[in-house]
């Protein structure tokens, strides 16, 4: 296979969760720059019209629809209709997610409650919704996860946790739905995201550097190749793993 079809999503169609911005607005347009038909789901209408008018400007056919994943009838909508506008489903993105950083203490039930249902709970419920849509394609999915799901750091013992039930459902998932489904995940290390950005100044953004041996912050679009990989049929003999995109930080690069 030549590495043009080896990479090419052509005549697929893609969910990207939290679509609006960040890492989930390169996913999406990383998908639509290699062929894909892309739903673009996310709770601000004006972020995923944004998005969806990218795609559509890089040659996808790509629509963008209102979706709360943490309203089951909403995600059950959101398969509905891209079914309905597409014809099937091919590959499911969970990308919506993330939390503040928390100190344990002062961090209730409730509050860590909301973390994991919005980390987890949501995904589980995705991938549950499209599970006979990807059956009927041998599709797959692409969960987004963390590296801090595995470092032992100060700060993180909501947001690190959920992520870490996370990894460990992509791959409990990838066996459930295998041979006919590939479900794998993603672990960013940190992404310059605009989302980020906001709260860096020029020196802690070099502090943050400083301790990841790439000497640089990620970017959305290092995510987005990964996902194109794990999408494409290049990726096609992988499931059950989570590709670790951290800058080869193995440890915090949190310098607060």
């Amino acid at each position: 296979m030549n590495p043009e079809s080896l990479f090419s999503l052509n005549g697929r169609v893609a969910i990207v969760t939290g679509a609006g911005r960040g890492i989930g607005r390169g996913i999406a347009l990383q998908f639509a720059e290699a062929g894909a038909r892309v739903v673009c789901a996310a709770r601000t209408q004006a972020d995923i019209d944004a998005t969806a008018a990218l795609c559509q400007q890089a040659g996808s056919d790509a629509i963008a629809v209102s979706c709360d994943v943490a309203d089951e009838t909403q995600l059950q909508a959101l398969v509905d209709t891209t079914v309905e506008k597409y014809g099937g489903i091919d590959i499911i993105v969970n990308n919506a997610g993330g939390a503040w950083p928390n100190d344990p203490l002062k961090t209730d039930a409730k509050t860590f409650n909301r973390d994991f249902d919005f980390n987890v709970t949501t995904a589980f419920n995705l991938c549950r919704l499209a599970q006979p849509e990807l059956l009927k394609r041998k599709g797959n999915i692409i969960n987004i996860t963390s590296a801090s799901a595995r470092y032992a750091q100060k700060g993180f013992s909501s947001y690190g946790t959920a992520k870490a039930a996370l990894t460990q459902l992509t791959k409990l998932l990838a066996a459930d739905f295998a041979p006919d489904i590939r479900v794998n995940g993603i672990a960013p290390g940190t992404i310059l995201t605009d989302a980020l950005q906001q709260f860096l100044d020029a020196d802690t953004q070099t502090k943050m550097s400083d301790l990841t041996p790439m000497a640089c912050l990620g970017e959305p679009q290092d995510i987005a190749a990964a996902a194109l990989y794990l999408a494409s049929p290049a990726g096609r003999w992988v499931t059950g793993k989570i590709l670790e995109v951290d800058g080869g930080a193995e440890s915090t690069t949190w310098p607060f």
